[in-house]
């Protein structure tokens, strides 16, 4: 979609968006002429645009745009990569960290490039283990290395403030690939990941 037309579409999607939001704060009961509301419809529609605009990026196209040729063959860590995103089924934030190795086959990719993927997909409707399978798959088919293994850490707020309200639990959901498929490999990178580094 050509850069004018998605800012159409933008705009287009604000009002829509908009008007939504104003229907829904008077369905709960709220006067939405009041002033402390007056401008919430359009903040929460800019903020929903902003939450979801991983819909219109293409992770892949980002990780080819810094690939470079190099013969390092050991594994590449980027860890305690901060993560947001909104649960698909209650439209509540869950949030933590992202951890991702790879061991590169011919080609390194530049280093801020992986936390921007994790935005990507990030910034859609959510679940964590699909969240964790796309950063996966996106690495391990563009990239190609002989190896990748992702592990998401969150707290959902789906959880804490609503239905169970346990404040202190942490989903960890994992993937891997190619060499981290290998226990050794696995357990070097999990070991890594917990270290504590000063």
């Amino acid at each position: 979609m050509p850069y004018q037309h998605f800012e159409e579409y933008n705009i287009k999607v604000t009002e829509d968006i908009k008007d939504r939001f104003k229907e829904i704060i008077t369905d709960l009961g709220e006067d939405v002429s009041r002033d402390g509301l007056l401008k919430t419809p359009e903040r929460a529609s800019k903020a929903m645009q902003f939450l979801t605009q991983g819909y219109h990026q293409d992770a892949a196209e980002i990780l080819k745009s810094a690939m470079f040729e190099e013969t390092y063959n050991e594994m590449v860590i980027v860890k305690d990569i901060e993560v947001y995103s909104l649960c698909e089924h209650h439209l509540l934030p869950f949030f933590g960290k992202a951890h991702i190795a790879y061991i590169p086959n011919g080609h390194i990719v530049g280093l801020s490039k992986l936390p921007r993927i994790v935005d990507v997909f990030a910034r859609r409707l959510q679940v964590q283990e699909r969240l964790t399978e796309q950063i996966l798959d996106c690495i391990n088919d563009t990239l190609k290395p002989q190896g990748v293994a992702v592990v998401i850490e969150a707290s959902h707020m789906c959880m804490m403030m609503r239905g169970v309200q346990k404040q202190n639990s942490v989903t960890t959901t994992s993937g891997f690939r190619g060499q981290f498929e290998k226990i050794e490999t696995r357990n070097e990178f999990l070991k890594l990941i917990s270290n504590k580094f000063s």
